[in-house]
């Protein structure tokens, strides 16, 4: 009976092995892949922050002032001025229908008026 036991506890302490053998190979996979991602996000925060910098760079107004100067003659761009600007008054804003309500539904009646109906 001891020889059973020694043989099953055995049995047990290599099967625990192998199982926390395998979850920590598992785990040291998750992690790696854990880093990619992070490196991965920080690499994607940078090129975001150069593309900021470069748009700012190419929206610069005197620059867009020598680019439409140079293709005047192709875009016919202009500066704006004040009289291109309306005013708030001059929005044409809907006018609301007024609701038709002549065919009314009577809700004052509780369920007690339905119920003595025959």
């Amino acid at each position: 009976m001891r020889s059973v036991l020694y043989v099953l506890t055995t049995l047990a302490v290599i099967g625990l092995a192998f199982w926390a053998y395998r979850e920590n190979y598992a785990t040291q996979a998750s992690l790696s892949q854990t880093d990619k991602l992070h490196r991965d996000i920080r690499n994607a925060h940078a090129r975001l922050a150069v593309l900021r910098a470069e748009w700012a760079y190419l929206n610069r107004p005197d620059r867009l002032l020598d680019l439409a100067d140079i293709n005047f003659n192709r875009l016919g761009l202009l500066p704006f001025r004040s009289e291109q600007f309306g005013q708030v008054g001059e929005i044409g804003l809907p006018v609301p229908k007024p609701l038709d309500i002549s065919n009314g539904v009577d809700v004052s009646g509780s369920l007690d008026n339905q119920e003595q109906q025959p």
